[in-house]
């Protein structure tokens, strides 16, 4: 019975070591694809900080029916940035695969 216990207890911290990595990708993401977003707002310093923190606030809210991206594309379109929501959508997945890469190679230190 203690091998079956020391594998739950192994797949409870993997699980939760899983869930964590999962959230400060997430987190670093969205911090990356609002700053690239401030920028095209024109936002700066505190302004662009500010942002930030906003769009990362949408997603840990998590409020039904707004995300990141579509709050985004939102903002963009109300500021008139000549951009395709295509294009949005693949610097969001950039961002993801950037914030992926950069939280993996400080877990390998």
């Amino acid at each position: 019975m203690n091998g079956f216990h020391d594998r739950e207890k192994a797949f409870e911290a993997r699980y939760l070591h899983d869930e964590e990595l999962a959230f400060k990708i997430k987190i670093k993401r969205n911090r990356l694809f609002a700053a690239w977003a401030a920028a095209l707002l024109g936002h700066e310093g505190q302004k662009a900080a500010d942002y930030i923190d906003k769009i990362i606030l949408i997603d840990l809210q998590n409020k039904k029916g707004e995300t990141v991206l579509q709050t985004v594309i939102i903002h963009l379109k109300e500021a008139k940035v000549d951009m395709s929501e295509h294009r949005i959508q693949q610097e969001y997945e950039k961002c993801h695969e950037l914030a992926h890469k950069a939280i993996m190679e400080k877990e390998e230190v």
